[in-house]
């Protein structure tokens, strides 16, 4: 079967650092054409990665017609009318997280996507580490007992905020949209349940008015509690653990395991014991290929629905109501 043929829109640097390899890396998907509004900066990037056509926009890209896919790597207040324009094109689209700037436009998008009969993922790559779903196996089997606590981080030290996309108010800067939403989507899929009251509270720089840090708690309707926190001024921490009756489980990569090599940890520990497992996955080409084989057979039931996207943002709605008003928000 051939390769499904991948436009890119934007030289982003994700796409140089991870996308592009992993493509290249990839079975079933290659990158024909990418398009950028630098045509010297896009045709340095076209030849560093071996891509055949350069556009100088987005439009020439998406009305190219051997295009079959396209990766959206733009600001995130750009993913909305790019995944719209992709999608009237009849273009696959996967695009970066978060999805868009709140429920509501991820729900126009979707549905665009859909009368269009295109598919839609949002990039959550860290969800195609097989790690995950050893945890999942972990807790279906009882090892840890009855779960009733889940904690998830991601923070990293940003020296550099002028001219820095993730400080840009109108661009959907700051660290909920960033990094936090990669703490709540892990936290809703391993419990695989939704939140019935969210918490959160945040710093707000007084200069570009966007969260550095926020610190967040979900209640789930099972009795589950979960804790997060997200921030620009934290060294550099991806982890989560889930906390059962009879241990917990320990999760120190897992977000970017792809930075050690692919190596994901999971580790068990318990009063008597602690073992220690070494999960090695490709997440970003497993992104890439899932979303490839799907639309190679037609597929339209991804691993990561629309239904999972749309209340993960929902979720991400109320955190920032909730730092807007102090209070907690019930879904």
């Amino acid at each position: 079967m051939e390769k499904i043929k991948w436009g890119i829109l934007s030289t982003a640097n994700i796409a140089q650092k991870e996308l592009f390899p992993a493509f290249m890396r990839s079975t079933n998907a290659e990158v024909v054409a990418i398009a950028s509004r630098n045509g010297n900066r896009a045709r340095a990037v076209a030849d560093k990665f071996q891509i055949e056509t350069v556009y100088n926009s987005y439009d020439e890209l998406l009305n190219d017609p051997a295009i079959q896919a396209v990766y959206i790597p733009l600001p995130n207040h750009l993913h909305k009318e790019w995944v719209i324009k992709a999608a009237e094109k009849g273009k696959h689209v996967l695009c970066e997280k978060p999805a868009g700037l709140d429920a509501n436009e991820v729900k126009e998008m979707i549905a665009v996507c859909e009368e269009n009969n295109v598919l839609f993922m949002e990039a959550f790559m860290y969800h195609f580490h097989p790690q995950h779903e050893r945890v999942r196996q972990i807790i279906d089997v009882g090892e840890i007992g009855e779960v009733k606590y889940m904690r998830a981080a991601f923070s990293f030290y940003l020296r550099d905020k002028e001219d820095n996309i993730r400080m840009g108010h109108v661009k959907g800067g700051g660290s909920l949209y960033d990094v936090g939403c990669y703490c709540i989507h892990s936290i809703r899929n391993i419990f695989r349940e939704e939140p019935e009251i969210v918490y959160a509270d945040a710093v707000v720089d007084p200069h570009y008015t966007v969260d550095t840090d926020v610190y967040g708690q979900l209640l789930f309707a099972s009795g589950k509690r979960a804790t997060f926190d997200a921030s620009f001024g934290l060294v550099n921490r991806n982890e989560y653990e889930v906390i059962g009756t009879k241990g917990k489980i320990v999760v120190p990569r897992a977000y970017r395991p792809d930075k050690k090599g692919g190596d994901g940890i999971v580790i068990v520990e318990k009063p008597e014991v602690t073992r220690k497992e070494i999960v090695n996955g490709d997440q970003y080409r497993n992104e890439i290929e899932h979303l490839s084989e799907a639309i190679q057979q037609g597929e339209k039931h991804l691993k990561l629905s629309h239904t999972n996207t749309i209340n993960n943002m929902k979720v991400m709605d109320a955190c920032f109501e909730s730092m807007k008003t102090a209070e907690k928000y019930k879904m």
